[in-house]
């Protein structure tokens, strides 16, 4: 059992000391690397392939839309009701309901007015139709007295001279209010046509002004004319005065005739538009491949192409003094249901690419003497070596010669950590 014991503490001596050499070679080696590795970062050239872009902000935007307007000739309403504004609809839902009180008081006075004109002409045609039964009495009676004077007339023969004259007297006054009495049934009959025809006409521009005012009311109530994504207006009528964006419409505001309350733009034509400097117009042409972030949206990146270019130059007065842009439009080749109209979204657009090229980070270049160099890291130091630069995109540069895929260069330049180095040992 003694022997057991001596050799179990001779072991433990001897993996004690082992531990602690192992220990002191890891610290050395530790402080070595320390000292021998450079503080400053690096980045590995790699071969792959270069694209330059011209990185640009832009928003969403429907380049179709349909526009929402008050009634015409309604004048100053009332807004009783709104979808909120971002609410997709489809075609024939109602969006936009105005107050109607007015509308119906004066619907029901144009209603009143057409009841009282159809009540003057059912009035007309009946008098028209007692007059015309006298009138038939009057001329069958006139008719009758011809006829007796016509009778006496022909007793001439029989009678005296005398009395043949009268009896001829009478047949001819009878005539004659034969001829009054048709006369006057054919002058009361024009009479009472037109009448009744002014009358008529009275009653259609009542019905008119009746279904006029039916369908001002129903005007006050606005139906989506396709479908689309509804959006409300800023109404202009609130605006503050310190200017200012004015507020979007809201039930309970009242709008003017024509005035425009809210539009629903054509999802189906969503495109991103942006405005590009003078400098870079010359840069681009349409069909160029474009990626396009979205702010709202950062789990997905859009694909496109530019698909319009502006010919003129338009002053952007969003800063002083303004400056000359040109107008961009980017299709989508893929959607996404929440996209919206107004989105800010950034498009980066791929203006030259150079395939199989050895790229490293921009800041890996720095000017010396007026040429382009770069730092190698040769083991523990820092090699100094000229490169042709081939072409500079935005954070990203393709090297022509001077370097090699899987050369390491420097981030920062060495030669200033030196100088501070150096200047921190010469100080007492």
């Amino acid at each position: 059992m003694t022997a057991f014991l001596e050799r179990l503490s001779k072991n433990r001596g001897w993996t004690l000391a082992v531990s602690l050499a192992l220990v002191t070679v890891i610290s050395v080696v530790a402080v070595r690397m320390a000292r021998t590795a450079p503080p400053q970062p690096t980045a590995e050239a790699a071969r792959g392939e270069f694209v330059d872009r011209i990185e640009l902000r832009g928003e969403i935007r429907a380049m179709s839309s349909r526009t929402l307007n008050a009634p015409a000739g309604a004048g100053d309403i009332q807004i009783l009701s709104l979808v909120k504004t971002g609410t997709p609809v489809k075609k024939g839902d109602p969006v936009i309901v105005f107050d109607s009180t007015n509308m119906q008081r004066e619907l029901e006075q144009r209603q009143t007015e057409l009841k009282q004109a159809e009540a003057e002409i059912d009035r007309t045609r009946a008098q028209w139709h007692i007059t015309e039964e006298q009138n038939q009495t009057t001329l069958m009676q006139a008719q009758y007295d011809v006829e007796r004077a016509k009778l006496e007339v022909t007793k001439a023969e029989i009678l005296s001279a005398i009395e043949g004259e009268k009896n001829r007297l009478l047949l001819s006054n009878a005539e004659k209010r034969l001829a009054e009495v048709v006369q006057k049934i054919a002058s009361d009959k024009i009479a009472a046509e037109a009448d009744t025809a002014s009358r008529i006409q009275r009653r259609e521009k009542a019905r008119y002004e009746v279904n006029r005012a039916q369908g001002n009311i129903d005007r006050l109530t606005i139906a989506a004319p396709v479908d689309g994504l509804f959006n409300l207006l800023p109404n202009f009528r609130t605006r503050g005065p310190f200017g200012g964006t004015p507020p979007d419409f809201r039930p309970g505001d009242r709008a003017w005739s024509g005035a425009a309350i809210a539009e629903l733009p054509n999802l189906s034509t969503l495109r991103v538009t942006a405005r590009v400097e003078e400098a870079d117009r010359g840069r681009l042409k349409p069909g160029q491949d474009v990626t396009i972030r979205v702010d709202a949206l950062p789990d997905k990146e859009f694909t496109g192409r530019v698909e319009e270019i502006g010919v003129m130059a338009k002053l952007d007065f969003s800063t002083w003094p303004p400056p000359k842009n040109f107008d961009l439009v980017v299709a989508l080749d893929q959607t996404d249901p929440r996209l919206r109209p107004g989105m800010t979204a950034t498009p980066r657009i791929a203006v030259e690419r150079i395939k199989d090229a050895i790229l490293i980070p921009a800041e890996a270049v720095f000017q010396k003497a007026g040429r382009a160099v770069v730092y190698v890291l040769k083991g523990s130091k820092f090699e100094e070596r000229v490169i042709e630069v081939a072409r500079r995109g935005n954070g990203q540069v393709a090297v022509a010669s001077g370097l090699a895929a899987g050369d390491r260069v420097a981030l920062t330049d060495p030669t200033l950590e030196e100088s501070s180095d150096q200047a921190m040992e010469q100080k007492p």
